[in-house]
C-alpha cells in the first residue's frame, strides 16, 4: 500500500497548500475546547453571536492543533466524534487545510495512516452514496476503496461545513444500516457513520458554524473545540499582510476599525476584516484624491459594503477616464449582474442555500461567462468539484447586503408578498407595506436568519448610503419620503416586549443604520453623567442594551447604580449577562432581585466577573 498513501500525500499536498499565508494561521494552531453550544450559539445570527459576547472566547481551556484527535489525559481515549465550531468567515475550512496540509507533511499526526477530506458541498451532489464509495470520492486518484476494513482505527474523514449540508440531519429518524457497501441517502449515511453503525473504527471530524452543529446530539460528540477570532495583534498582522508595502495604509485603517466598537468587535472575524478592511481603504484613497468632495467616513455595516460594492462595481476603472463609453457598457452590465445576483441572494437566504451549482445559477437567469470579471470575483468565490461546480457569495454577509439591495428594488415594483416564493399571496402595494412585512419576518425568524439583511434594508434608507450608491445601485434621494416611515416601523419593535431581547437590540442597530441615533445618544449621555434614573422606559431600554454592547462608556466597568426598578432590572437581565464588571448599587432592590441575579450568574453564556 506504500505506494498508494504516498500518492495520497501528494495529492493532498497540491490542493490543500495552496492559499495558506503562513502569518496569518498561528491563531488556527490553538483551538478552544468547549463544553458544547451556548444558548446564544443555538439561537442567533452569526453576528449577533459576535456582537453579544464582543467577540470574546467563553472558555479559556485550549487545545493546540496537535492534539487535537488525542486522549486528553493518561486514562481517558482518543476522541472516535469531534466537531470544530466557528462562526461564518472565521476560517473553518483553512483551519482543515491547515491541519491536512501538515500531516501530508509528517508534521502532525503522524499515527493517522489515511487522512480524507470532503466537504459538504461536495457531498450535495450525491444523492446516494455508499460508506466505501463515500471513501473512494474522498481520494479520487486511486481506484481500491482503500484500508478501511483493517486499519480504520488509522483513518480520519473530515468533514467539512455542516451548515452547508442540503439536507438536515435527523438523528431521531434516520433508518439503522452497517452494510459498507449499501448506496442509501446521504444524510441518512452520515447520521451512521456518526452513530457509529458505519465505519465505526474511523475518527470523523465536523466542522459547522454553530447554529447548524446543534443537529448532532451531544451526546454523540467526543469533543468539541472553538475557532476564535482575532487577537488586537493578529488583526494587525492581517492588514499588514493585505496591505504589504503601505504600513501607512494600513496603520490609518486599523486605526479607524479601532476608533469604532462595533466594528472593531466584529473584524476579529477575518473575512469581515477584509471586507472592511478593502472598504476603508478604498474610502481613505478616494478622499485623499478628491479633497473637495464631502466625504463620508464609513461607520456602519451599510456603508461599509456600499463602499466595497462601490470599489467592486467600479473595478479598476477608476484610472482609465479616457475610456467612458466601455465603462458605461462594463458599469451596465455590472448592475445587471448584482440584480440577478441579488436575486438568488434573497431566494438562497429564504431557503438556507448559502451553496449553489451552475443549475442553480442558470434557473435565476444568471450569465456564466458573466462570472469571471472582476467584481464576480469580489463577490463570489468559485470551487471546482470532480462532478460540479459550487459557488458562494465570499461572505454570508455579502449574500445578506445584495439580498437587501435585491428586496429594496423590488419592493418599490411588487404588488405581491415577496417572501411568498409562490407569488400567490394578499396584494401587498408600496415600499412601506414591503418594509414593514420584511421587519416581521425577522423578527418572527426563529433561528434568527434575517437579522443582519433587515439591518442592510435599513441602511439602505440611509442618506449617507444613497449618496454613495445613487446613480449605481440607487436612485438619488428615492429614500426621502420612505425614511421617517420606516423609523416609526423600527422603533414600533422596541416597545412591544416585558423582556429586552436580542430582536429589539437588533431593532436599535436597524436605526443605526438608517442614521436614527438620538435615542440610543440620549440613553449613553445619560449614562455617561449617571442620570438614567427615571429614564428607563422600555423604548429606553432597548437603547439601553444596545450601548451596553458599543459603547466605551461601558469599557472598564458598567455602572447602573441608583437607576433601576425590579422591573426594569428583570426586563435587562438576559443583556447584563455580558458586562464583565458590573455595579448595582444604591438600587431600591428587594430579596427577590438576588434570586434573579442568582439565577443569572449560573447561566452557562454569564460573562460576569465583578458584581457590585
Amino acid at each position: 500500500a506504500e505506494p498508494v498513501v504516498q500518492k495520497h500525500l501528494e495529492s493532498l499536498q497540491s490542493s490543500c497548500g495552496n492559499g495558506l499565508e503562513t502569518g496569518a494561521l498561528q491563531r488556527l494552531t490553538n483551538l478552544l475546547l468547549v463544553e458544547g453550544l451556548t444558548d446564544i450559539q443555538q439561537k442567533e445570527h452569526d453576528i449577533l453571536q459576535v456582537e453579544i459576547t464582543k467577540g470574546l472566547p467563553n472558555t479559556s481551556q485550549s487545545i493546540p492543533l496537535e492534539k487535537l484527535f488525542l486522549p486528553l489525559s493518561k486514562v481517558s481515549i482518543p476522541p472516535r466524534i469531534s466537531v470544530t465550531i466557528g462562526v461564518a468567515g472565521i476560517g473553518k475550512s483553512t483551519l482543515v487545510k491547515l491541519f491536512v496540509c501538515s500531516w501530508a507533511k509528517g508534521e502532525i499526526s503522524r499515527d493517522t495512516m489515511f487522512v480524507l477530506p470532503l466537504t459538504f458541498r461536495e457531498l450535495n451532489t450525491y444523492e446516494k452514496l455508499s460508506a466505501e464509495r463515500l471513501l473512494c470520492s474522498a481520494r479520487p486518484h486511486t481506484t481500491e476503496p482503500g484500508p478501511i476494513s483493517a486499519g480504520a482505527a488509522r483513518t480520519l474523514l473530515i468533514l467539512d461545513g455542516l451548515d452547508e449540508f442540503k439536507t438536515p440531519l435527523d438523528f431521531s429518524n434516520a433508518v439503522v444500516c452497517t452494510d459498507p457497501k449499501k448506496e442509501i441517502q446521504v444524510d441518512s449515511l452520515i447520521t451512521n457513520i456518526i452513530r457509529g453503525n458505519l465505519l465505526q473504527e474511523a475518527s470523523v471530524w465536523v466542522t459547522s458554524r454553530p447554529a447548524a452543529a446543534g443537529q448532532i446530539p451531544s451526546g454523540l460528540v467526543d469533543r468539541m473545540t472553538e475557532i476564535r477570532g482575532f487577537g488586537a495583534a493578529e488583526m494587525k498582522d492581517f492588514l499588514d499582510q493585505m496591505f504589504l508595502g503601505n504600513r501607512d495604509l494600513s496603520s490609518q485603517v486599523l486605526q479607524h476599525i479601532r476608533a469604532n466598537r462595533s466594528l472593531h468587535v466584529l473584524c476579529t472575524i477575518p473575512s469581515f476584516c477584509w471586507i472592511s478592511g478593502s472598504s476603508i481603504a478604498y474610502f481613505l484613497k478616494r478622499s485623499s484624491d478628491r479633497s473637495r468632495e464631502a466625504t463620508v467616513v464609513p461607520r456602519t455595516l451599510s456603508e461599509i459594503y456600499s463602499y466595497y460594492f462601490k470599489m467592486a462595481l467600479s473595478g479598476d476603472w477608476l484610472e482609465k477616464p479616457r475610456e467612458t463609453l466601455r465603462i458605461e457598457q462594463a458599469v451596465n452590465t455590472s448592475k445587471k449582474l448584482v440584480g440577478s445576483l441579488g436575486r438568488l441572494a434573497f431566494c438562497g437566504l429564504l431557503r438556507r442555500k448559502h451553496v449553489f451549482y451552475e443549475q442553480d445559477m442558470k434557473a435565476y437567469g444568471i450569465d456564466l461567462s458573466l462570472l469571471h470579471s472582476s467584481l464576480s470575483t469580489r463577490l463570489l468565490l468559485k470551487e471546482d468539484m470532480q462532478a460540479s461546480t459550487a459557488y458562494c457569495f465570499s461572505h454570508l454577509s455579502i449574500q445578506e447586503f445584495l439580498a437587501a439591495l435585491y428586496y429594496y428594488t423590488a419592493a418599490k415594483r411588487a404588488f405581491f408578498d415577496l417572501f411568498t416564493e409562490s407569488g400567490v399571496s394578499w396584494p401587498r402595494l408600496g415600499f412601506l407595506s414591503h418594509f414593514r412585512s420584511a421587519v416581521q419576518r425577522a423578527l418572527q425568524a426563529e433561528d434568527r436568519q434575517l437579522d443582519i439583511f433587515i439591518r442592510f434594508l435599513s441602511g439602505l434608507l440611509s442618506p449617507q448610503v444613497n449618496e454613495l450608491l445613487s446613480g449605481w445601485l440607487l436612485v438619488k434621494d428615492e429614500h426621502g419620503g420612505l425614511r421617517s416611515q420606516a423609523i416609526g416601523v423600527l422603533q414600533g419593535c422596541l416597545s412591544a416586549e416585558h423582556a429586552v431581547s436580542s430582536r429589539a437590540v437588533n431593532a436599535v442597530r436597524c436605526l443605526h443604520e438608517i442614521q436614527h441615533t438620538d435615542t440610543a445618544k440620549a440613553v449613553e449621555e445619560a449614562m455617561r453623567s449617571e442620570s438614567l434614573a427615571g429614564m428607563l422606559t422600555p423604548m429606553n431600554c432597548s437603547a439601553l442594551a444596545y450601548v451596553l454592547q458599543v459603547s466605551d462608556v461601558c469599557l472598564e466597568e458598567t455602572n447602573l447604580s441608583n437607576c433601576l426598578t425590579y422591573n426594569v432590572c428583570k426586563s435587562l437581565l438576559s443583556q447584563l449577562l455580558f458586562c464583565h464588571n458590573l455595579r448595582l448599587d444604591n438600587n431600591q432592590f428587594k430579596d427577590d432581585v438576588m434570586e434573579l441575579l442568582g439565577s443569572v450568574l449560573s447561566v452557562k453564556d454569564c460573562q460576569i466577573q465583578r458584581l457590585r
